[in-house]
């Protein structure tokens, strides 16, 4: 019998691709949902986290529980209501995770938690961050504190529990790529601010092979940086865009203020310069596919040359 994984956030940009990747591996993968669902070769549990409920069975089952359950943070602007919703999202499903883990006895080999390398702030300039650096006191720092507290009630229980530190996830089927380079495609790109704030950015199959990486190797423990190998500044990120998407830049760069009235809080996130080491995962043997960024940019734009 091949091993169960259940996935929380299974539907979403992650989750989507890692159920791919751990059934191409002869996983049996499972993931919950708020309603109940027929999707092909994967089985469906319903919960629902406002009520602490999640359908018997769905974490008995599980040899291995991945949580990327959240409220995505760049979905809405962030009124007192939506902080309140992206948070609890996080500490909330972690919570009927762990209360049912505790209740039903049954104890999974590993579960992966997402984190975010927001934890280390909005803006650290050039300094080098790793997973023993100052944490920061911004909202999204804040929701990255409580999501591994959270992650850390189920490592209280016993469980081996690895949290990630997510960078900017590169995909071509959403996020921050598709929104960062839509004005390249159009012929229009050009860097944000000041365009020397560093991306740790990461390839979304490296980011899913890494989740895997973590549930499968017992010497994984703790929190981890989920980036790869090589930051890039912005406008190098722009610039490599263009140069692959065989597309000019536009000059001057994106001012600030357009940004702010464009995303609002979100601003400060785009603007900040977050430079993170891999060092720690890299340490671990884990080895990427696509280890800078104009591979990355390639297989994502599906472009050679």
């Amino acid at each position: 019998m091949s091993a169960k994984v259940l996935i929380t956030g299974g539907t979403g940009l992650v989750g989507n691709r890692l159920t791919e990747l751990l059934q191409q591996k002869g996983y049996q993968v499972s993931i919950v949902s708020r309603k109940k669902e027929n999707i092909p070769n994967l089985t469906v549990y319903q919960w629902d986290v406002r009520k602490q409920y999640i359908e018997p069975g769905a974490v008995e089952s599980a040899d291995y529980i991945i949580h990327l359950a959240g409220a995505g943070v760049a979905d809405e602007r962030w009124t007192d209501e939506r902080k309140k919703e992206i948070i609890e999202s996080r500490t909330e499903s972690a919570r009927l995770i762990h209360d049912t883990i505790q209740k039903t006895g049954h104890k999974p080999k590993a579960f992966v938690s997402a984190s975010g390398i927001s934890i280390y702030g909005d803006d650290r300039g050039d300094e080098l961050l790793t997973e023993t650096s100052s944490y920061a006191s911004t909202f999204l720092a804040e929701v990255s504190k409580v999501w591994e507290a959270s992650a850390q009630t189920i490592a209280d229980l016993g469980i081996r529990t690895v949290m990630l530190r997510i960078g900017i996830v590169l995909s071509d089927k959403g996020g921050a790529l598709v929104k960062m380079t839509a004005p390249v495609k159009l012929g229009v790109g050009a860097a944000l601010g000041s365009g020397k704030q560093w991306t740790s950015w990461i390839h979304i199959d490296d980011l899913c092979r890494m989740i895997i990486h973590a549930m499968e190797n017992e010497q994984l423990q703790g929190a981890y940086n989920a980036v790869g190998p090589h930051p890039d500044t912005n406008k190098e990120l722009i610039r490599v865009a263009a140069q692959t998407l065989k597309r000019p830049l536009f000059l001057p760069n994106v001012p600030v203020f357009a940004l702010k009235l464009l995303v609002g809080q979100l601003a400060e996130t785009v603007l900040g310069s977050l430079k993170i080491s891999n060092q720690k995962i890299a340490q671990t043997g884990f080895t990427y596919q696509f280890p800078d960024l104009s591979t990355a940019l390639k297989d994502l734009f599906h472009t050679s040359g």
